[in-house]
């Protein structure tokens, strides 16, 4: 035991001891009874980590802890998300660099040491090499940050979503995905985002405020002008149809008849849906392929042909579609949207086809989360898994998981209910990026030179990771890339969440390891925030229901936001993070968690650095109380004394109302239980038996004893919430780590809690009266009446009273009132 402890350097010394010893490593001889399985959020390596993240990550940490304690083998891997746009996205930021798939692989490439101005384009290959090379150093940033909090992850089970063996998984899940139907490729509207020029989920999508006008525009009809309002005037040219609704009278005659696209003359027919507005604009609206989903669904319910004008870069294509005229749209070709929106506009004034000037509006427009320019709707050809957005039963049978699924908290699952309920498509898979794992999947060409789609040649499984922009397919030679009657590679990868869905196959090496995958899968515990409830959970639950029939946990703990002074979300963007080192170095490990701990699963938690200061001064007054104990004497004895035994039953209590918290994964409850308990052993119990226990008769033993036994058992209630100061102040007089202690039993202790509260209510007087009397608290009481319907109880505690509040004459009463009164000497 140190003569002055501290908590300044416990992280360094119990990081390393830890591991060397391997304290947190899994036991995967114990049968799955005996197993407590952890799916653990793979962080997105792409940059540094937040406050938040240690937030929600400490939660599940803490739990770990409570389970091992209880005799549990844990099995708590980590992971790194480290593919994806993301990454993508920080590799050009950070080396100023654009991947070009056209450009063949330069071996001798050297990123510029400072980005410049203009992005240097390079291959496929190095582009993903940098990618590897970035994110090994982000990696090694994140893991000191999570050894610095404490996490009790065993090292030795760490994966990446990039890895060989996550390559192998997601392409064999795809693959048998595939094989049952429950994948397809298909060529159909998507939402694109024109700035990464990639497909985007629905899962991604986010609606924002976004300034457009109204412009009311005439088209040509038999019997003269038919005004419409459309805020995408740039998409006349895309037009494929006039819609009003079935029983708005004005519109009923022109149902069925043709008129003309102003500008560019296109003969559209005039059709009624249920959908269209009658009090929106005119009442009458133009389809265009595509301007919003609602487009979509007109143009599949019709079925219209389609007029494409946007192109993968968000430019108008180069030339008009069938049936439009050629001149007025070469004004617009090779324009932004904005661009040929402006100049169409000046058109349509010019030819007296615009009336009055355009009407300024705000709207909900659809964005890609990490984007910053509105989605476009252009045609792909794109890999989807079905997940209930277009099968009913399907649909019903992912509600009836939900509901099969313990949440934490419960009123979690509807945001579940919601989205599934709410599913307009099924899910798009696949990403027109670079940096993530390739669909597994080969086209032939055929004599033209054309890919073949509806024949992909597939590799065996036991071939897999394969790559197929550099590996041949089965039966071809290399040298048939891409020419006629060879093969060509399918060019995308996979969303990242096609792969991060499948993190508990990855962590238990599904069909790499069979006797590891059955003692951890299905896992206990699915740990994340509420906002990827429709991402990562949901889309878990879908592969795990296809591939096994099944749910890949029982258990789904959900973590609040954290929210910024101003109660706002901190995010990157908003740059209002707080970083987590400049915390854990300035009020130690212990004292972030312990603020952590303070958040309820589900609730959005205000950072406040009070609590960091509370937290500190709990920990270090752990580390005062505890030597204080331990430098009375040994202990051993028979604990005999009433107001020792009232201690002790009064922990009793508290164990057990910590243990039902922890059962309903209520870590914050279980805190607040230990952390009352310990406040009152050390302001009320310790004062008490301070003199007492100075003594060397049968009544110190006593307090020895119980002081021995109260500092045991609190130790390890507070060992998961607080791994530092616990473990220091356990290796002080015990063997082994407290860490892998058991979780304290209630026990049945011969003694009255409510003893110990009758004394500290008296103790407390007596202190108050010394204060206002600006007195030491050493100052003797010449007299002390009590008078108190709990008066025997107080007797009990007579003896302690005297030693603790220097009484010299205890008069003591019962009475139906409580009155204390204290006259100092």
């Amino acid at each position: 035991m140190p003569e002055k402890p501290s908590l300044d350097g416990l992280e360094q010394v119990w990081v390393a001891r830890w591991e060397e010893q391997g304290t947190y490593r899994f036991d995967r001889s114990r049968p799955r009874e005996q197993v407590y399985s952890i799916d653990t959020p793979p962080p997105t390596v792409s940059g540094s980590l937040h406050v938040g993240h240690v937030f929600s990550f400490t939660h599940t940490d803490i739990m770990a802890r409570y389970q091992r304690m209880i005799g549990k083998s844990v099995f708590y891997p980590i992971g790194w998300d480290d593919n994806g746009l993301p990454t993508e996205r920080r590799v050009q930021n950070v080396y100023g660099v654009r991947c070009d798939p056209s450009l063949p692989y330069d071996p001798d490439f050297v990123p510029p040491e400072k980005p410049g101005k203009r992005e240097v384009s390079i291959s496929r290959r190095n582009f993903v090499e940098l990618c590897h090379k970035l994110t090994e150093i982000d990696e090694r940033a994140f893991e000191e940050v999570w050894r610095r909090v404490g996490l009790s992850v065993d090292w030795s089970l760490l994966y990446t979503t990039i890895s060989d063996e996550s390559r192998r998984v997601s392409q064999r899940a795809f693959l048998r995905n595939l094989r049952r139907g429950e994948a397809y490729l298909a060529e159909a509207p998507t939402l694109w985002d024109v700035t990464f020029r990639t497909a985007v989920a629905q899962a991604e999508l986010e609606d924002r405020e976004w300034p457009g006008a109204f412009h009311k525009i005439s088209f040509y009809g038999e019997k003269g002008p038919v005004w419409i309002e459309t805020t995408r005037p740039e998409l006349i040219p895309a037009c494929v149809a006039l819609v009003a609704h079935p029983d708005d009278e004005r519109y009923r005659s022109l149902v069925g008849t043709s008129v003309l696209t102003p500008l560019f003359g296109a003969e559209v027919p005039v059709l009624a849906h249920h959908l269209a507005e009658p009090d929106k604009g005119t009442g009458i609206a133009m389809i265009c392929t595509f301007g919003d989903v609602t487009d979509v669904t007109w143009w599949r319910e019709l079925d219209l042909p389609t007029r494409p004008v946007i192109g993968w870069d968000g430019r108008l294509l180069p030339e008009p579609p069938e049936g439009v005229e050629t001149d007025p749209y070469k004004e617009l070709a090779g324009k932004t949207v904005h661009s040929a929106r402006e100049r169409i506009v000046e058109l349509l004034r010019e030819s007296g086809d615009l009336e009055g000037d355009p009407r300024p509006v705000r709207r909900p427009v659809k964005f890609y989360e990490r984007g910053d320019k509105p989605l476009e709707i252009v045609t792909t050809r794109q890999w989807y898994i079905r997940n209930g957005g277009r099968d009913e039963a399907l649909r019903e049978r992912l509600l009836e998981r939900g509901r099969e699924l313990a949440w934490h908290p419960p009123h979690m699952r509807a945001r579940y209910d919601n989205w599934v309920g709410g599913l307009a498509g099924d899910w798009l898979i696949s990403r027109q990026r670079f940096f993530g794992v390739p669909f597994p999947v080969w086209y032939p060409l055929d004599q033209d030179g054309q890919p073949v789609y509806d024949e992909p040649i597939l590799p065996p499984e036991e071939a897999l990771p394969v790559d197929p922009s550099s590996d041949a397919p089965p039966g071809y030679a290399e040298e048939l890339r891409g020419v006629p009657g060879g093969f060509m590679a399918d060019p995308d990868v996979m969303d990242t969440w096609a792969t991060s869905s499948l993190t508990p196959q990855i962590a238990g090496r599904w069909e790499t390891d069979d006797d590891l995958f059955r003692r951890v899968f299905p896992a206990d515990l699915r740990p994340q925030s509420h906002e990827i409830i429709r991402t990562w959970l949901f889309a878990t639950v879908v592969r795990s229901h296809l591939e096994f029939g099944g749910l890949p946990w029982s258990d789904v703990a959900i973590s609040g936001w954290i929210l910024d002074p101003d109660r706002k979300k901190m995010s990157k963007s908003k740059g209002n993070v707080v970083t987590p080192m400049d915390l854990l170095e300035q009020h130690g490990s212990d004292a972030v968690r312990y603020w952590a701990a303070n958040g309820r699963y589900g609730v959005d938690t205000a950072f406040d650095a009070g609590q960091l200061k509370i937290g500190r001064r709990l920990a270090i007054k752990i580390l005062n109380a505890s030597k204080f104990v331990l430098g009375l004497g040994e202990g051993g004895g028979e604990v005999t004394e009433p107001v020792d035994l009232s201690m002790l039953a009064a922990l009793s209590g508290a164990v057990r109302e910590a243990t039902e918290a922890f059962g309903g994964y209520d870590h914050t409850r279980a805190l607040e239980v230990a952390e009352r308990f310990f406040w009152t052993f050390c302001d009320d119990y310790l004062e008490l038996v301070k003199a007492r226990a100075y003594g060397s008769d049968a009544a110190a033993a006593s307090a020895h004893e119980a002081l021995r036994r109260a500092l045991d058992v609190q130790l390890r209630l507070f060992a998961p919430f607080l791994p530092f100061v616990t473990e220091e102040v356990w290796s002080w007089w015990r063997e082994g780590s407290v860490h892998g202690a058991a979780w304290p039993e209630p026990g049945s202790v011969a003694g009255d809690p409510a003893v110990l509260e009758a004394a500290s209510e008296v103790l407390r007087q007596v202190r108050k009266a010394k204060s206002e009397a600006k007195q030491s608290m050493r100052a003797e009481v010449s007299r002390l009446t009590v008078t108190s319907p709990r008066a025997g109880l107080v007797r009990l505690a007579q003896d302690d009273l005297c030693g603790a509040g220097h009484v010299e004459e205890f008069v003591l009463e019962h009475g139906e009132e409580t009155s204390i009164e204290v006259e100092l000497g």
